[in-house]
């Protein structure tokens, strides 16, 4: 995974320490994606990079995994250290 990151980080935008501020960041996006804002409930995360060239987007968090279950649809989930994603925006324009 690192490999794909680090192909992306040039023009990316990259927050890097503040865990608030990347968490902010990470959520601005998955709203501007049109996608439910509690989809990465992580925490400690210690870099969001966004590419919105290619679509592709990475966070970083200090944890090895972290396991979360979404109560409403009783189902757990595990995130890596890393995750990575393309992201396409699914909202129309007027």
């Amino acid at each position: 995974m690192a490999s794909q990151i680090e192909s992306h980080r040039t023009g990316a935008e990259i927050v890097t320490g503040d865990d608030t501020i990347c968490r902010k960041k990470s959520v601005q996006l998955l709203e501007e994606l049109g996608l439910p804002k509690g989809l990465l409930p992580l925490e400690d995360i210690q870099e969001f990079g966004y590419n919105r060239e290619k679509g592709f987007m990475w966070l970083v968090q200090g944890k090895k995994k972290v396991e979360h279950t979404f109560k409403k649809i009783k189902q757990t989930v595990s995130y890596a250290a890393e995750v990575t994603g393309d992201g396409v925006s699914r909202r129309r324009e007027s």
